[in-house]
């Protein structure tokens, strides 16, 4: 049976934690709400194929958005023109008076080296750290998983014995289907991976304020999310 909601009802009474809630089409579009502000953190050297595939797939929700692209500033781009990084990109000293609803790290090419030999470690590690006050919600694609799940938490990556290339059959946790982010899984799924390391499952396991909430029998670990949703690590490429 539907959920009435009367006419003087406030937009923050709406937003209830269940998010359940029926409102018709005249009275969403009287709604003032501002746009969701997202940081993407763009460390692929292709930057302009990642761009439009994660732009591809935000543009598919019907809320307003607002992104902001960070590239290193420690680190020179050798794939991208200058010229587009100048025009579209900010560094960390633009943005680091900024709140946002939502950060997101690409993953890198950089799986080999220790994290601690990437040369703009330290850069990264204090978006990490001003993500903590500054962000809402984090997001971290690939080798970027591995290395917030290492800052964070001190949980190791491994070595592959070749590399794990190619789009792998993947089930969700049945135990933790009510999380939101698993709102329209199947409990069966497929998703792509491009990586040298992993991390184990049981390292994961340790740590109480996270949950595995989907693995395959042939990738390992996929999705991982802090219990309180404010950080979420896919260790594949789900922008693919």
């Amino acid at each position: 049976m539907p959920i009435k909601i009367p006419n003087d009802l406030p937009a923050s009474k709406i937003l209830k934690e269940e998010n359940i809630f029926v409102m018709d089409e005249t009275r969403a579009l009287s709604q003032r709400i501002r746009p969701l502000k997202l940081i993407i953190v763009n460390i692929m050297p292709t930057k302009i194929v990642t761009e439009t595939q994660l732009l591809r797939l935000l543009s598919n929700t019907p809320l307003q958005i607002e992104v902001d692209w960070l590239c290193m500033e420690s680190h020179n781009s050798k794939n991208t023109p200058q010229e587009h990084l100048m025009e579209f990109y900010k560094t960390f000293d633009e943005i680091k008076d900024n709140k946002y609803d939502g950060l997101i790290v690409t993953g890198a090419p950089v799986e080999k080296l220790k994290f601690e030999d990437v040369d703009y470690w330290d850069e990264l590690t204090k978006i990490f750290d001003w993500a903590n006050t500054n962000v809402f919600s984090s997001f971290f694609i690939c080798w970027a998983s591995q290395a917030s799940l290492y800052y964070y938490y001190g949980v190791e990556k491994y070595q592959l014995k070749e590399k794990l290339t190619g789009v792998y059959h993947h089930h969700t946790n049945p135990e933790k289907m009510r999380r939101r982010i698993l709102r329209g899984f199947d409990y069966q799924f497929y998703a792509p991976h491009s990586r040298y390391t992993y991390v184990k499952k049981e390292d994961i396991e340790k740590i109480d304020s996270l949950d595995i909430l989907a693995s395959s029998n042939d990738a390992g670990v996929y999705l991982v999310a802090e219990k309180d949703g404010s950080r979420f690590f896919v260790t594949g490429h789900p922008e693919y």
